[in-house]
């Protein structure tokens, strides 16, 4: 009996530490993005003294029209990009799944090499390239560099989805006469398609928020959002990127709600 208050007051000192390091957790990571969202609102040209409630800088925001266009560029890059890495890295992670051949092991080594390597060394080794074959920076040069780096994560994205793929499943269909491609359509797509969504706007994000090895590949005549942002931070923080930022925010919680929406459907 003389033992049991203490071993009581020790679990609940440590229910109490538990709660206390995971709210700290969430107060240094949501606690920035808090103070984001309630100074684009913020009256107050400085952005540190709270000096009543506007939204005159989302009004100045939208008559911005050198940020409005880097926005747009921004998302059509990540549009383009995530699109084709996804198609590239769908069928990479088929062909590393289902069959085997040359250099399959050495392919899987480079993929782990390219995610794992630092961005300025990936973005200067794509610069020295581009320049090499004398491609002319812009959007073009973007839009590859944006693929190579998206691409390796579509494809472990994909290919773990595989990896725990039912084979006898895809053995079911071929038994009851179903051919190759009917096979993929109405089993294999079905399956995968969650990992395939989750790939598609990881690769999206990943193009839409990359600084790095874009200010290495992009040329003058396409400026893209991240680095108009990045132009405007070093003079100073200006109101407008809080409201930016806050639109950014509140497009991503959209498109994290309608992937959970089509999961759960599916």
């Amino acid at each position: 009996m003389s033992n049991s208050r203490p071993i009581k007051m020790n679990g609940k000192i440590g229910s109490i530490a538990a709660k206390g390091y995971l709210g700290l957790i969430y107060a240094l990571l949501y606690l920035p993005i808090i103070v984001l969202v309630v100074m684009s609102f913020n009256k107050s040209k400085t952005g540190y003294n709270w000096d009543g409630f506007s939204l005159k800088w989302y009004e100045s925001l939208f008559k911005n029209q050198a940020m409005l266009d880097s926005f747009w560029h921004s998302i059509i890059l990540g549009l383009v990009a995530a699109t084709v890495s996804t198609l590239i890295g769908v069928l990479t992670a088929m062909a590393l799944h289902r069959y085997n051949f040359r250099g399959k092991g050495l392919l899987n080594g480079l993929l782990f090499v390219l995610m794992m390597s630092p961005e300025i060394v990936l973005a200067i080794s794509l610069l020295t390239l581009f320049l090499l074959i004398g491609l002319e920076l812009g959007f073009v040069s973007l839009l590859l560099a944006h693929i190579t780096f998206c691409l390796p994560f579509v494809v472990i994205t994909v290919f773990a989805r595989l990896s725990s793929l039912d084979e006898s499943l895809m053995e079911a269909a071929r038994d009851l006469g179903a051919s190759e491609s009917t096979m993929i359509r109405t089993v294999l797509i079905p399956v995968i398609l969650p990992a395939v969504m989750a790939g598609w706007l990881l690769a999206f994000t990943l193009s839409l928020d990359d600084v790095v090895v874009s200010t290495f590949v992009t040329g003058p005549s396409y400026e893209i959002l991240p680095l108009r942002i990045y132009s405007m931070v070093r003079v100073g923080l200006k109101p407008e990127v809080n409201a930016i930022g806050t639109l950014l925010l509140a497009a991503s919680i959209v498109l994290v709600v309608i992937s959970q929406l089509l999961l759960r459907r599916r």
